[in-house]
């Protein structure tokens, strides 16, 4: 569409006679140039002196000026000179009549921004040569001025869209950040902190808990595949299938004969999500994640971690472990087992799930921040709370990375058993041996 109104506009401004404008103190030179120019079919006004043809100049557009090089009062070098300082929208081609013919001089009229010179007496079929030179140079001229408009009209429309685009993304971003509406949630016993930020305005991780009964916390981390809209949308649906507040869309409970929901093992919700991916959704995506229950009556932490970064345990005493065993991400193998891994966790110790964003965020010296860089970041922030733990694992990174501009989505979640009495549970400790179980489901 917009080539064809450029071609139209090139084909009209050609179809109009070009004006051509006849500058010379000798009323005999301009009439015999005139007629001829007439003769061909061109649009001819005349003038006497160059004051008079800058006048008109000013006033009405020229496509091309034959003038006079020496002329009283203004030259027809100086009044080139003056035709060129007037900002025209069009070019107007410029032929400097004369009887020199040194190259100084040549030069000079070049620098004044003339484009051609006829020697006087001006010969016809000259005259008629010169002028189709200037006539393709004005061609190509108002293409390019036609290609430009459209230029200038494509990126106008151009940036409506992006504008409109980028509220449209403002208003995921606010939606998509409702859904950790709560960034600290206070389970009596536990708490979980929550961080979630995004590498552009929308991203593709989620993090989250929700309350099983009094006695049970279910937290989670989860990294989509990709960036921008596609993953975000993503994370809105799974979100959809974690709710705490309904456990009819929960993923996480089970239906019993008697109409009561029941929580499954960790590594049959994350079997059912592939499930999910790979026979309802179907979408060319994938996520990590790590999928925790924390009992507070066994004192056990039930752990899948599918793709996921490790989680870090943090000890009362300071001490960090390293969980999991990496496992395989969601939604790429059908029928795939995942291992379920079970660990004592006593009051005042906490688990922190992040995203790949943490540990793969690239540092100058072309290294990643690491597992090494969080084990420090949390060396120096353990003492802190949950919320203020992860806030300053993002300042580590800021100043790491040396921007605050990561170039992938940051998250975290942190449970915290709070140092009080759990109640009654089984006299187990450490962590579960292959095939052993610390607690039965």
């Amino acid at each position: 569409m917009f080539a064809s109104a450029m071609t139209a506009e090139v084909k009209e401004a050609a179809a109009e006679p070009r004006h051509v404008l006849v500058v010379d103190d000798s009323r005999a030179q301009r009439h015999m140039v005139s007629m001829q120019l007439r003769r061909w079919g061109y649009r001819v006004t005349e003038c006497e002196t160059a004051l008079a043809a800058l006048d008109l100049c000013r006033a009405q557009s020229v496509d091309i000026v034959i003038s006079d090089w020496m002329m009283p009062g203004m030259t027809g070098l100086e009044f080139c000179r003056e035709f060129r300082t007037l900002g025209l929208e069009n070019y107007g081609y410029f032929v400097l009549l004369t009887s020199k013919s040194e190259k100084t001089e040549i030069a000079d009229g070049l620098e004044a921004g003339a484009d051609d010179f006829l020697t006087k007496p001006v010969a016809s079929n000259e005259l008629r040569a010169r002028l189709r030179a200037g006539e393709r140079m004005l061609a190509m001229q108002a293409e390019l001025l036609a290609k430009n408009k459209v230029i200038v009209s494509t990126l106008v429309e151009l940036q409506k869209l992006y504008d409109s685009l980028d509220r449209d993304l403002i208003e995921a971003r606010k939606l998509q950040q409702t859904l950790i509406r709560d960034r600290v949630r206070d389970y009596g016993w536990a708490q979980v902190s929550l961080l979630l930020r995004n590498s552009g305005r929308v991203g593709g991780d989620l993090v989250g808990s929700f309350r099983v009964d009094d006695d049970r916390v279910v937290v989670y981390s989860i990294d989509v595949s990709g960036h921008g809209v596609a993953s975000a949308m993503m994370t809105a649906r799974l979100a959809g299938f974690l709710t705490g507040s309904s456990p009819e869309q929960n993923l996480a409970f089970h239906k019993g004969p008697d109409g009561n929901h029941t929580l499954l093992p960790p590594e049959a919700v994350v079997e059912r999500f592939n499930r999910l991916m790979l026979e309802e959704i179907q979408a060319e995506q994938y996520f990590t994640i790590a999928f925790a229950v924390m009992d507070r009556r066994s004192g056990v932490l039930s752990l899948v971690q599918a793709g996921h970064p490790h989680p870090m345990l943090i000890r009362r005493d300071g001490r960090i472990e390293r969980l999991g065993q990496g496992g395989m991400p969601v939604g790429l193998i059908p029928g795939a087992e995942f291992d379920r891994l079970e660990v004592r966790i006593d009051p005042g110790d906490r688990v922190l799930l992040f995203s790949d964003g943490v540990t793969e965020c690239p540092l100058p010296s072309g290294a990643d921040f690491g597992e090494e860089g969080l084990i420090d970041s949390l060396n120096r922030s353990g003492h802190m709370s949950g919320s203020d733990l992860l806030e300053a694992l993002v300042w580590d990174l800021t100043q790491q990375s040396g921007s605050d501009s990561f170039p992938d989505d940051v998250s975290g979640v942190v449970l915290d058993l709070l140092p009080e009495e759990r109640g009654k549970h089984r006299p187990v400790s450490g962590i579960a041996k292959p095939g052993e179980r610390l607690f039965d489901w």
